[in-house]
Protein backbone atom coordinates (compact mmCIF):
# COMPACT_ATOMS: atom_id res chain seq x y z
CA UNK A 1 0.00 0.00 0.00
CA UNK A 2 0.87 3.73 -0.94
CA UNK A 3 2.21 5.47 2.46
CA UNK A 4 0.45 9.08 2.80
CA UNK A 5 3.98 10.52 2.40
CA UNK A 6 4.30 8.78 -1.08
CA UNK A 7 0.85 10.07 -2.02
CA UNK A 8 1.97 13.59 -1.47
CA UNK A 9 4.67 13.24 -3.29
CA UNK A 10 3.04 12.32 -6.44
CA UNK A 11 1.86 15.06 -9.30
CA UNK A 12 -1.62 15.78 -8.43
CA UNK A 13 -3.88 13.55 -10.30
CA UNK A 14 -7.07 14.81 -11.68
CA UNK A 15 -10.30 13.18 -12.10
CA UNK A 16 -13.77 13.41 -13.65
CA UNK A 17 -16.93 12.72 -11.34
CA UNK A 18 -20.28 12.34 -13.03
CA UNK A 19 -22.41 14.48 -11.06
CA UNK A 20 -26.35 13.96 -11.03
CA UNK A 21 -27.06 16.53 -8.55
CA UNK A 22 -27.80 14.43 -5.40
CA UNK A 23 -26.49 13.43 -2.42
CA UNK A 24 -24.42 10.10 -3.72
CA UNK A 25 -22.27 12.01 -6.20
CA UNK A 26 -21.75 15.01 -4.04
CA UNK A 27 -20.01 12.94 -1.38
CA UNK A 28 -18.49 10.43 -4.06
CA UNK A 29 -16.51 13.90 -5.29
CA UNK A 30 -16.11 15.36 -2.03
CA UNK A 31 -14.07 11.96 -0.85
CA UNK A 32 -11.80 11.72 -3.71
CA UNK A 33 -11.11 15.94 -3.28
CA UNK A 34 -10.22 15.22 0.36
CA UNK A 35 -7.53 13.14 -0.87
CA UNK A 36 -5.56 15.87 -3.04
CA UNK A 37 -7.11 15.16 -6.37
CA UNK A 38 -8.11 17.66 -8.93
CA UNK A 39 -11.86 17.17 -9.74
CA UNK A 40 -14.32 18.26 -12.37
CA UNK A 41 -17.70 18.00 -12.90
CA UNK A 42 -19.68 16.51 -15.74
CA UNK A 43 -23.37 16.51 -15.57
CA UNK A 44 -25.53 15.14 -19.00
CA UNK A 45 -28.73 16.48 -20.05
CA UNK A 46 -30.95 13.76 -21.18
CA UNK A 47 -34.26 15.47 -21.40
CA UNK A 48 -35.50 13.71 -18.48
CA UNK A 49 -34.24 15.22 -15.45
CA UNK A 50 -36.55 16.14 -12.55
CA UNK A 51 -35.37 18.78 -11.32
CA UNK A 52 -36.25 22.36 -11.76
CA UNK A 53 -38.66 22.00 -14.94
CA UNK A 54 -41.98 21.34 -13.04
CA UNK A 55 -41.13 23.72 -10.85
CA UNK A 56 -40.39 26.10 -12.87
CA UNK A 57 -43.89 25.66 -15.07
CA UNK A 58 -45.97 25.78 -12.35
CA UNK A 59 -46.81 28.31 -9.93
CA UNK A 60 -47.79 25.90 -7.22
CA UNK A 61 -44.67 25.73 -4.12
CA UNK A 62 -43.48 29.45 -5.68
CA UNK A 63 -41.82 29.70 -2.34
CA UNK A 64 -39.84 26.64 -2.21
CA UNK A 65 -35.76 27.95 -4.04
CA UNK A 66 -35.49 26.64 -7.50
CA UNK A 67 -32.24 25.22 -8.44
CA UNK A 68 -30.40 22.76 -10.58
CA UNK A 69 -29.22 20.14 -8.17
CA UNK A 70 -26.32 19.78 -10.64
CA UNK A 71 -25.02 23.12 -10.55
CA UNK A 72 -25.97 23.26 -6.23
CA UNK A 73 -23.35 20.76 -6.07
CA UNK A 74 -20.78 22.29 -7.67
CA UNK A 75 -21.02 25.09 -6.23
CA UNK A 76 -20.62 23.51 -2.74
CA UNK A 77 -18.04 21.48 -3.59
CA UNK A 78 -15.98 24.31 -5.40
CA UNK A 79 -15.51 22.44 -8.45
CA UNK A 80 -16.25 23.67 -12.58
CA UNK A 81 -19.11 21.95 -13.99
CA UNK A 82 -19.17 20.56 -17.44
CA UNK A 83 -22.97 20.40 -19.10
CA UNK A 84 -23.22 18.25 -21.96
CA UNK A 85 -26.29 17.73 -24.15
CA UNK A 86 -26.95 14.14 -25.03
CA UNK A 87 -30.80 14.56 -25.74
CA UNK A 88 -30.30 13.11 -29.55
CA UNK A 89 -27.62 10.71 -28.37
CA UNK A 90 -29.61 9.14 -25.56
CA UNK A 91 -32.39 8.23 -27.93
CA UNK A 92 -31.48 5.03 -28.66
CA UNK A 93 -30.51 4.54 -24.64
CA UNK A 94 -34.30 4.88 -24.12
CA UNK A 95 -35.05 2.99 -27.77
CA UNK A 96 -33.29 0.37 -27.64
CA UNK A 97 -31.48 -0.42 -24.14
CA UNK A 98 -29.33 -3.82 -24.50
CA UNK A 99 -29.77 -4.18 -20.84
CA UNK A 100 -33.40 -3.83 -20.83
CA UNK A 101 -35.72 -1.58 -18.91
CA UNK A 102 -36.77 -1.28 -14.66
CA UNK A 103 -39.15 -1.46 -13.36
CA UNK A 104 -40.69 1.11 -15.72
CA UNK A 105 -39.27 2.40 -18.99
CA UNK A 106 -35.96 3.42 -17.06
CA UNK A 107 -32.53 1.95 -19.04
CA UNK A 108 -30.46 2.52 -15.96
CA UNK A 109 -28.05 0.01 -16.24
CA UNK A 110 -27.34 1.38 -20.13
CA UNK A 111 -27.86 4.89 -19.14
CA UNK A 112 -24.66 4.27 -16.46
CA UNK A 113 -22.71 2.95 -19.34
CA UNK A 114 -23.46 5.14 -21.70
CA UNK A 115 -23.11 8.00 -19.21
CA UNK A 116 -18.97 6.35 -18.06
CA UNK A 117 -18.36 6.01 -22.17
CA UNK A 118 -19.06 9.35 -22.84
CA UNK A 119 -17.19 10.49 -19.90
CA UNK A 120 -14.32 8.60 -20.96
CA UNK A 121 -14.53 8.84 -24.81
CA UNK A 122 -15.07 12.75 -24.27
CA UNK A 123 -11.34 14.26 -26.17
CA UNK A 124 -11.56 17.13 -23.48
CA UNK A 125 -10.71 14.37 -20.67
CA UNK A 126 -7.50 13.14 -22.16
CA UNK A 127 -6.66 16.33 -23.78
CA UNK A 128 -6.65 18.09 -20.53
CA UNK A 129 -4.87 14.70 -19.15
CA UNK A 130 -7.55 13.45 -16.49
CA UNK A 131 -6.80 10.35 -15.15
CA UNK A 132 -9.80 8.06 -13.69
CA UNK A 133 -13.60 8.94 -13.57
CA UNK A 134 -15.78 8.92 -10.61
CA UNK A 135 -19.07 8.18 -9.71
CA UNK A 136 -21.49 8.14 -6.91
CA UNK A 137 -22.84 4.34 -7.19
CA UNK A 138 -23.56 2.39 -4.26
CA UNK A 139 -24.13 -1.81 -4.22
CA UNK A 140 -27.78 -2.53 -3.85
CA UNK A 141 -28.73 0.64 -3.91
CA UNK A 142 -30.72 0.38 -6.99
CA UNK A 143 -32.20 -2.38 -8.50
CA UNK A 144 -31.07 -2.87 -11.81
CA UNK A 145 -27.67 -0.90 -11.98
CA UNK A 146 -26.48 -1.00 -8.70
CA UNK A 147 -25.81 -4.58 -7.85
CA UNK A 148 -22.63 -6.25 -6.94
CA UNK A 149 -23.02 -8.18 -10.31
CA UNK A 150 -23.29 -5.15 -12.72
CA UNK A 151 -20.49 -3.11 -11.18
CA UNK A 152 -18.10 -5.08 -13.52
CA UNK A 153 -20.31 -4.60 -16.66
CA UNK A 154 -20.76 -1.16 -16.14
CA UNK A 155 -16.97 -0.92 -15.93
CA UNK A 156 -16.33 -3.03 -18.81
CA UNK A 157 -18.75 -1.95 -21.56
CA UNK A 158 -18.59 1.33 -20.67
CA UNK A 159 -14.26 1.53 -22.00
CA UNK A 160 -13.31 2.68 -18.06
CA UNK A 161 -12.11 -0.99 -16.97
CA UNK A 162 -10.36 0.07 -13.42
CA UNK A 163 -9.98 3.76 -14.20
CA UNK A 164 -13.54 3.80 -12.69
CA UNK A 165 -13.89 4.47 -9.03
CA UNK A 166 -16.82 4.35 -6.64
CA UNK A 167 -15.47 5.64 -3.83
CA UNK A 168 -18.75 5.44 -1.60
CA UNK A 169 -18.33 1.56 -2.20
CA UNK A 170 -15.09 1.33 -3.25
CA UNK A 171 -13.97 -1.53 -0.52
CA UNK A 172 -16.87 -3.77 -1.55
CA UNK A 173 -14.83 -3.94 -4.79
CA UNK A 174 -11.65 -4.62 -6.38
CA UNK A 175 -8.98 -2.65 -6.11
CA UNK A 176 -8.92 0.03 -9.08
CA UNK A 177 -5.98 2.07 -11.04
CA UNK A 178 -6.12 5.10 -8.89
CA UNK A 179 -5.81 2.52 -5.57
CA UNK A 180 -3.44 0.54 -7.03
CA UNK A 181 -1.17 3.50 -8.02
CA UNK A 182 -1.38 5.63 -4.98
CA UNK A 183 -4.00 8.13 -6.78
CA UNK A 184 -6.22 7.85 -3.72
CA UNK A 185 -5.81 6.11 -0.47
CA UNK A 186 -8.28 2.89 -0.40
CA UNK A 187 -8.26 3.18 3.12
CA UNK A 188 -10.11 6.55 2.90
CA UNK A 189 -13.03 5.17 1.01
CA UNK A 190 -15.96 3.62 2.00
CA UNK A 191 -18.09 0.09 1.68
CA UNK A 192 -21.49 1.66 2.07
CA UNK A 193 -24.26 -0.87 0.55
CA UNK A 194 -27.95 -1.49 0.39
CA UNK A 195 -30.44 1.54 0.20
CA UNK A 196 -30.19 2.56 3.91
CA UNK A 197 -28.85 6.04 3.26
CA UNK A 198 -28.28 6.78 6.81
CA UNK A 199 -24.39 6.39 6.20
CA UNK A 200 -24.47 8.71 3.57
CA UNK A 201 -26.27 11.22 5.60
CA UNK A 202 -24.15 10.67 8.41
CA UNK A 203 -21.10 11.72 5.97
CA UNK A 204 -22.95 14.73 4.71
CA UNK A 205 -23.11 15.72 8.31
CA UNK A 206 -18.93 15.05 8.53
CA UNK A 207 -18.01 17.25 5.84
CA UNK A 208 -20.41 20.02 6.83
CA UNK A 209 -23.45 19.32 4.13
CA UNK A 210 -27.06 20.31 5.87
CA UNK A 211 -29.35 21.11 2.00
CA UNK A 212 -28.95 18.27 -0.05
CA UNK A 213 -31.37 16.89 -2.82
CA UNK A 214 -32.58 13.16 -1.68
CA UNK A 215 -34.87 12.13 -4.81
CA UNK A 216 -36.83 9.50 -3.55
CA UNK A 217 -36.61 7.34 -7.34
CA UNK A 218 -33.61 9.04 -8.37
CA UNK A 219 -33.40 11.97 -10.92
CA UNK A 220 -34.83 10.77 -13.82
CA UNK A 221 -38.75 10.79 -14.67
CA UNK A 222 -37.88 7.46 -16.90
CA UNK A 223 -38.29 5.63 -12.98
CA UNK A 224 -41.56 7.52 -12.57
CA UNK A 225 -44.46 4.96 -12.92
CA UNK A 226 -46.75 7.86 -13.99
CA UNK A 227 -44.68 9.43 -16.73
CA UNK A 228 -43.15 5.77 -18.22
CA UNK A 229 -47.11 5.37 -18.50
CA UNK A 230 -47.50 9.02 -20.16
CA UNK A 231 -45.03 8.17 -22.63
CA UNK A 232 -45.84 4.46 -23.50
CA UNK A 233 -48.75 5.84 -24.94
CA UNK A 234 -47.45 8.52 -27.04
CA UNK A 235 -45.82 5.99 -28.49
CA UNK A 236 -48.85 3.75 -28.88
CA UNK A 237 -51.18 6.88 -29.98
CA UNK A 238 -48.70 7.43 -32.86
CA UNK A 239 -47.98 4.35 -33.84
CA UNK A 240 -44.19 5.04 -33.74
CA UNK A 241 -41.89 4.74 -31.04
CA UNK A 242 -39.76 8.05 -31.14
CA UNK A 243 -39.74 10.99 -29.28
CA UNK A 244 -38.70 14.98 -29.48
CA UNK A 245 -37.43 17.87 -26.48
CA UNK A 246 -41.40 19.00 -26.50
CA UNK A 247 -42.52 15.90 -26.12
CA UNK A 248 -40.23 14.79 -22.85
CA UNK A 249 -41.32 18.56 -21.76
CA UNK A 250 -45.68 18.29 -22.33
CA UNK A 251 -45.01 14.87 -20.83
CA UNK A 252 -44.66 16.61 -17.47
CA UNK A 253 -47.37 18.83 -18.28
CA UNK A 254 -51.08 18.95 -16.48
CA UNK A 255 -53.55 15.90 -16.32
CA UNK A 256 -53.43 13.50 -20.22
CA UNK A 257 -56.86 12.03 -21.17
CA UNK A 258 -56.86 9.75 -24.42
CA UNK A 259 -60.66 9.57 -24.57
CA UNK A 260 -59.89 8.33 -28.65
CA UNK A 261 -57.25 6.30 -29.74
CA UNK A 262 -56.40 9.18 -31.91
CA UNK A 263 -56.20 12.01 -29.76
CA UNK A 264 -55.74 12.93 -26.31
CA UNK A 265 -56.13 16.14 -24.33
CA UNK A 266 -53.88 18.08 -21.73
CA UNK A 267 -55.74 19.85 -19.22
CA UNK A 268 -53.67 22.60 -17.38
CA UNK A 269 -53.77 22.15 -13.41
CA UNK A 270 -52.69 25.64 -12.80
CA UNK A 271 -52.35 29.30 -14.11
CA UNK A 272 -48.09 27.77 -14.96
CA UNK A 273 -49.60 25.32 -16.75
CA UNK A 274 -51.95 27.71 -18.42
CA UNK A 275 -49.19 29.73 -19.56
CA UNK A 276 -46.45 26.94 -20.99
CA UNK A 277 -49.05 25.51 -22.89
CA UNK A 278 -50.42 28.41 -24.82
CA UNK A 279 -46.54 28.47 -26.04
CA UNK A 280 -48.12 25.15 -28.47
CA UNK A 281 -50.68 26.87 -29.68
CA UNK A 282 -49.04 26.71 -33.11
CA UNK A 283 -48.76 22.83 -32.75
CA UNK A 284 -52.17 22.13 -31.16
CA UNK A 285 -55.82 22.70 -31.31
CA UNK A 286 -56.31 25.17 -28.29
CA UNK A 287 -59.32 24.65 -26.38
CA UNK A 288 -60.75 27.30 -23.69
CA UNK A 289 -63.55 28.07 -21.88
CA UNK A 290 -64.30 31.89 -22.10
CA UNK A 291 -67.65 31.73 -20.20
CA UNK A 292 -66.12 30.28 -16.63
CA UNK A 293 -63.02 30.53 -15.55
CA UNK A 294 -60.94 26.99 -16.28
CA UNK A 295 -58.12 25.30 -17.89
CA UNK A 296 -56.26 25.65 -21.30
CA UNK A 297 -56.53 22.59 -22.86
CA UNK A 298 -54.09 21.31 -26.01
CA UNK A 299 -55.82 18.30 -28.56
CA UNK A 300 -52.83 16.24 -29.42
CA UNK A 301 -53.85 14.18 -32.76
CA UNK A 302 -55.01 14.15 -36.26
CA UNK A 303 -57.66 14.20 -38.80
CA UNK A 304 -60.18 15.90 -35.32
CA UNK A 305 -63.42 15.59 -36.52
CA UNK A 306 -66.29 17.80 -35.20
CA UNK A 307 -67.47 15.18 -32.28
CA UNK A 308 -64.16 15.08 -31.55
CA UNK A 309 -63.57 18.66 -30.78
CA UNK A 310 -66.86 18.61 -28.95
CA UNK A 311 -65.68 15.71 -27.24
CA UNK A 312 -62.71 17.40 -25.76
CA UNK A 313 -64.21 20.32 -24.97
CA UNK A 314 -66.94 18.64 -22.66
CA UNK A 315 -63.74 17.18 -20.97
CA UNK A 316 -61.74 20.55 -20.32
CA UNK A 317 -65.15 22.55 -19.54
CA UNK A 318 -65.45 19.73 -16.53
CA UNK A 319 -62.38 21.02 -15.26
CA UNK A 320 -63.29 24.52 -14.96
CA UNK A 321 -65.56 26.98 -12.74
CA UNK A 322 -68.08 25.72 -15.05
CA UNK A 323 -68.51 22.53 -14.51
CA UNK A 324 -71.97 22.36 -12.44
CA UNK A 325 -73.25 24.71 -15.21
CA UNK A 326 -75.39 23.28 -17.56
CA UNK A 327 -73.55 24.90 -20.50
CA UNK A 328 -70.02 26.61 -20.60
CA UNK A 329 -68.90 28.60 -23.57
CA UNK A 330 -65.58 27.70 -24.82
CA UNK A 331 -63.48 29.12 -27.63
CA UNK A 332 -61.53 26.48 -30.13
CA UNK A 333 -58.18 27.60 -31.36
CA UNK A 334 -57.56 25.47 -34.65
CA UNK A 335 -54.80 26.92 -37.32
CA UNK A 336 -54.95 30.31 -36.17
CA UNK A 337 -58.71 30.71 -36.11
CA UNK A 338 -60.96 30.94 -33.29
CA UNK A 339 -64.61 30.02 -32.82
CA UNK A 340 -66.54 30.19 -30.23
CA UNK A 341 -69.28 26.81 -28.78
CA UNK A 342 -71.79 26.38 -26.11
CA UNK A 343 -71.16 22.93 -24.43
CA UNK A 344 -71.80 20.82 -21.73
CA UNK A 345 -69.42 19.92 -19.14
CA UNK A 346 -69.18 16.25 -19.36
CA UNK A 347 -70.17 15.20 -15.99
CA UNK A 348 -67.41 13.27 -13.96
CA UNK A 349 -68.55 9.95 -13.93
CA UNK A 350 -68.85 9.81 -17.63
CA UNK A 351 -64.82 10.32 -17.51
CA UNK A 352 -63.48 6.54 -17.43
CA UNK A 353 -60.56 5.76 -15.65
CA UNK A 354 -59.20 4.10 -18.32
CA UNK A 355 -59.04 7.64 -20.37
CA UNK A 356 -56.08 9.15 -17.66
CA UNK A 357 -53.19 8.39 -19.27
Amino acid sequence: MTTLQELAQNPKKKAVALISGGLDSLLAAKVVMEQGVHVEGINFFTGFCVEGHTHAIRNMKKEKPKRNNALWVAEQLGIKLHMIDVIEEYKDVVLNPKHGYGQHLNPCLDCKIFMVNKALAWSWMEENQFDFIITGEVIGQRPKSQRRETMPVIARESGADNRLLRPLCAKNLPETLPEREGWVDRDKLYDFHGRNRKPQMALAEEFGFEDYAQPAGGCCFLTDASYSGKLTDLWNGRGTRDYDIDDIMLLKVGRHLRPRPHFKVIVAREEGENHYLRGYQQQFTMVEAVSHIGPLGAIDGASLSDDDLKLAARIISRYGQGRDAESVIVRITRNGVSTDHEVAPLPSDQIPADWHV
